[in-house]
Order: C-alpha cells, then sequence, then structure tokens
C-alpha cells in the first residue's frame, strides 16, 4: 500500500475513530501549542533501551510485563498509590524472573493512561442522556453536562501528572526501593496470609536459597548495582492524537521521530484500522508500538498492519497484544499466530486476559472473572506451545490497593462483595492479592513453555544480531 511522506501531523489526513469533539478549536490548538513547547516526559535513549529488551523477548529469551491502572485519576493521584503499584509490579516481575529464568521487561499503563476508547457516545443515567466519560484528560467521571464536556486544559493536568509521576518512578527504580531483598520481603508477607502459602512456599524458598547464595558468595545490593536498581518504562494508548503530536520530537542524535509522551504506545482494538489517523500517526514514530488484536481481526488484516507500522521486519519494535476472551481464544488465535510465523514477522506476542472477559455481575457493577482471566492465559500459553512459537508477555489491568473490583481469586470475591471497595471509574482492575496469585499461576505455565522448547544458543542469537 503506497504511503506518502510521513509527518507528526500526517494523520490529521485520515478518517479517525474514538477522539473527542471539542467545542472550542481555537481553544484546542492553543492548548496543543503550548504541550508543544514542555519538555519530553521521555527520552528518546530510553525507549531504544525499551526496545532493544522487547527484541529478546521477541527471540524468546525474554518476558513483557505490562500492567497498570485502566485509567489514571486526578483526584487519586498520590505517592502512596504510586509506590503501592510499584511494589506489587516489582513483586510480579520477580516471580515470574525466577520462573523462567529469563530476564522480566517491565512496562507499567501509567503516568500518560488517561484517555479511554468508549463503545457509545454517551451514556443514561437516571434517565438523562449525558456524554460518555472518555478518561480524566479529555472530561469529568462525574455525571454532570458541564464536566461531561472535552476540556482542553485537562491535557495539560495529565501532563502535569504523568510528570510528577515520571519523576517519582524514576526515584523509585533507581534509588534502593527496587533492591531484591526488598521485594522478596514484601512478597513473603503476602504468601504469609495467603490461603495458597503452602502451595507458593516451594518457589518462594528457591528465591531465598538463591539471595542466600549469592549473599555468601560476596553478591549483594552494594556489590552489584542490579540487585537495588531496575529498568521499568511507561506506556499507554495512543488515543488522543493531538497531544501525541504535540509530545512527538525529533531525536537529535538519530533524526527520528518519537513520542515522549510515553517509551511505549500501543494501538486499540478499536483504532487499528489500515487507513485510518492512529495507525498512521504510529506507523512513523520510532518507540516500540504495541497493536491490540481482538475477534474481528483477520490474518491477512493483520499481516498489513505489521507492514505497515513495521516494515523493516526490525525486532523490538511491535508486540501483539491478544485480547479475545477466554472462549475465544482456540478460535482467533491460531491463525493469527501461523500467519505470523508463515510470513516470518518477528513480533513480541502477548496476552491481555481483561477485555475480552468483562461482564455484568448480577449486583449491576461491571467486573472480571478471575477464572475466566486465569482461563485466557492458559490458553494463550497453550496456543503457543503447540504452534512453536514464544508466548512473550502479559497485559493487565491491576492497582496496588485492595480493591473488590474482580470476582474470584484467592480471597473468593464475590458478586455481593463488589460494592465493598469499587473505586475504578472506568474498567474492573485485579487487586494486589489477585495480581501477585496470577503471577505465580502464569509461572507455572512459563515452566511448561520452557520445557517444551529447545535450548536458545545464546551464542547464535547474539551472532545473528
Amino acid at each position: 500500500m503506497p504511503k506518502k511522506p510521513w509527518t507528526p501531523e500526517s494523520w490529521r489526513a485520515f478518517p479517525v475513530q474514538q477522539m473527542p469533539a471539542y467545542a472550542d478549536a481555537e481553544a484546542l490548538a492553543r492548548t496543543e501549542k503550548r504541550l508543544a513547547g514542555f519538555p519530553p516526559l521521555v527520552f528518546a535513549g530510553e525507549a531504544r533501551k525499551l526496545k532493544k529488551k522487547l527484541a529478546r523477548v521477541a527471540e524468546g529469551r525474554g518476558f513483557l510485563l505490562q500492567g497498570g491502572d485502566c485509567a489514571e485519576s486526578f483526584a487519586e493521584h498520590s505517592a502512596d498509590n504510586i509506590r503501592d503499584f510499584f511494589r506489587v509490579f516489582l513483586q510480579m516481575a520477580v516471580v515470574l524472573t525466577f520462573a523462567g529464568g529469563q530476564p522480566v521487561v517491565k512496562v507499567g499503563r501509567i503516568a500518560g493512561q488517561f484517555a479511554k476508547p468508549r463503545s457509545s457516545p454517551t451514556e443514561t443515567i437516571d434517565g438523562v442522556e449525558y456524554p460518555i466519560y472518555r478518561g480524566d484528560i479529555v472530561n469529568d467521571s462525574a455525571a454532570t453536562m458541564d464536566g461531561r464536556k472535552p476540556d482542553p486544559e485537562r491535557q495539560i493536568m495529565a501532563y502535569r501528572q504523568s510528570a510528577a509521576t515520571m519523576n517519582l518512578l524514576r526515584a523509585f527504580a533507581q534509588g534502593g526501593y527496587a533492591n531484591l531483598e526488598n521485594v522478596h520481603r514484601w512478597t513473603m508477607g503476602f504468601l504469609k496470609d495467603s490461603p495458597a502459602f503452602e502451595r507458593y512456599q516451594e518457589l518462594a524458598d528457591r528465591i531465598s536459597e538463591t539471595l542466600g547464595f549469592m549473599k555468601a558468595c560476596g553478591i549483594t545490593a552494594d556489590s552489584a548495582p542490579q540487585l537495588r536498581v531496575t529498568d521499568f518504562f511507561t506506556s499507554h494508548e495512543a488515543l488522543l492524537l493531538g497531544f501525541e503530536q504535540a509530545l512527538t520530537r525529533v531525536d537529535s542524535t538519530s533524526g527520528d521521530w518519537y513520542a515522549t509522551s510515553g517509551h511505549m504506545l500501543w494501538i486499540g482494538d478499536r483504532t487499528r484500522q489500515l487507513d485510518h489517523a492512529h495507525v498512521e500517526f504510529c506507523r512513523g514514530i520510532k518507540n516500540p508500538i504495541g497493536l491490540k488484536c481482538g475477534p474481528s481481526l483477520k490474518a491477512d488484516e493483520l499481516i498489513k498492519l505489521i507492514d505497515l507500522l513495521n516494515p523493516d521486519n526490525e525486532a523490538g519494535r511491535l508486540t501483539l497484544i491478544a485480547r479475545f476472551g477466554a472462549d475465544k481464544v482456540d478460535k482467533h488465535l491460531p491463525d493469527l499466530v501461523r500467519a505470523v510465523k508463515r510470513e516470518g514477522r518477528v513480533v513480541v506476542w502477548s496476552c491481555d486476559p481483561m477485555h475480552g472477559n468483562t461482564i455484568k455481575s448480577t449486583s449491576g457493577y461491571k467486573t472480571r472473572p478471575f477464572d475466566s482471566i486465569l482461563a485466557e492465559v492458559r490458553r494463550f500459553m497453550a496456543v503457543h506451545r503447540a504452534e512453536g512459537t514464544h508466548a512473550g508477555g502479559i497485559h493487565v489491568e491491576m492497582t496496588g490497593k485492595d480493591v473488590t473490583e474482580c470476582t474470584g481469586g484467592l480471597r473468593a470475591l464475590r458478586d455481593e462483595d463488589l460494592n465493598d471497595r469499587y473505586h475504578t471509574f472506568c474498567d474492573p482492575r485485579l487487586n494486589a492479592t489477585q495480581a501477585l496469585e496470577l503471577s505465580f499461576l502464569l509461572a507455572e505455565e512459563i515452566k511448561k513453555e520452557m520445557a517444551s522448547r529447545p535450548p536458545i544458543d545464546d551464542e547464535e542469537v547474539e551472532a545473528a544480531e
């Protein structure tokens, strides 16, 4: 498909989905101009570093852990919330690292995940029809006519919150909070109160033994910086394209364009049309890109999207995020996996077990059953084992708080428990206990994959690089 030269604003000539209609176009233009003068939130070198790590995942030598809030909130922005999320996220990463014996690439849905695609432009509450809530970067979750009007000034607020969040995340990742011994101690605290203590004790003991052995050999956080610092990257859905364009800059070292709003951006299942604006924008930036793959995506269309977004077949550039629903994985995923493998396209395959498993509970809340989430992960891993491909990651909506939004899990949350601490403004999230439980169960699936494939010759891979 021939394409005109790309520029950061070339998307404006294409049809666009899921973009809010602002009443004051001049106010929107002024806001975008202000944003274009603001400092970058992330740097091109960091995005290249993430791409290199994802390239290893694509080659079967790592695993991608991507997760965080459904949609970040202005009202709930606090150091404690960021710390609690980061702590649980690191716990999940440590469990997965020990399970697979491979590095885990840590990418948060944070510091920019404000906008949400919606299935309808309006909703009716108490007999009154309101514009739909599209995330705090666009409008207010409160059901008032004024609050639901898209307000461009909210983009400035989202930028400032993202900057503050990034600052704290960098401090946590590099300032000693991520010390491996601390993370293991937190995990042991979780296990002590867990109904499945004995089930998880074996892995916890292995971690303890390994840390003890390293310490006996003189390898401590003081002598090995890798034990006290970590690489942590940010990501969000590239939905509000004017905001993304304003934060897209030329890298002075390479001359390439990078979106500096986050290290990795993804295209949603509702905005992945080949000839539409979101694909047009993302094809030109050099960041790692994600692509949500839902039940309506056909194999031939996927290959066209891959060739458009990653024409050089660059390892680490493109992550395919499968989101079908537990009962649809076997029907849809194998054809996509086979087509990508047959055509020789190099991608990271990741599983989003959240979006296809959303239901309305008998109590009226939108929820996601933990059993369905786990079932989709297991089916995703099984398909890749059967096809001889690498199940390279997981993409979850989660929080570090003890919310009651998804049913099930070790503590067996029921429909009637949902109203206890149902805090999400959009989609239900795994709470801290459920998120860590999922990582232990996923670790078992990773072990199965590692046992089912021949060992990777690192020397051959390095030579090919």
